[in-house]
């Protein structure tokens, strides 16, 4: 449905990138030639583990619901604008409970060194079935 509603005003699809996980479905054959021949670049975390794509889930999330919620978007414009204003909120002015309520760019430009506020409920050396 995303290629069939690509704006025709897009030129050059390899702008584009797809990221997932490693779920079967995205790394089917049909699939990858169906990006392929769109000429849409493919990103997919390194091995499968979830922790990997934990952090961009959350991220995402948190657009999604504090940000883009309240809007009605009309065109990919409107989108990207939109989305560059977000992601400029997100790391300058919404302070991050995980790094002491700093906001992601304080942390960044300063060097600040954070402790962290979570609790990971991973093992460290997980045993990986079927390797």
């Amino acid at each position: 449905m995303a290629i069939s509603n690509l704006s025709e005003n897009l030129e050059d699809n390899s702008k584009l990138i797809h990221h997932s996980d490693r779920g079967t479905q995205y790394c089917s054959n049909e699939y990858v030639k169906l990006l392929q021949t769109n000429n849409i670049q493919i990103s997919m975390t390194q091995n499968g583990d979830p922790l990997e794509n934990a952090i961009a889930e959350r991220v995402n999330g948190i657009i999604k619901e504090e940000y883009l919620n309240d809007y009605q978007i009309e065109n990919q414009k409107e989108a990207e604008e939109l989305l560059k204003t977000v992601v400029e909120l997100y790391n300058n002015e919404r302070p991050h409970m995980s790094i002491g309520n700093l906001t992601p760019n304080q942390v960044h430009q300063n060097n600040i060194k954070t402790q962290k506020l979570w609790k990971n409920y991973y093992l460290k050396n997980p045993i990986i079935v079927n390797q």
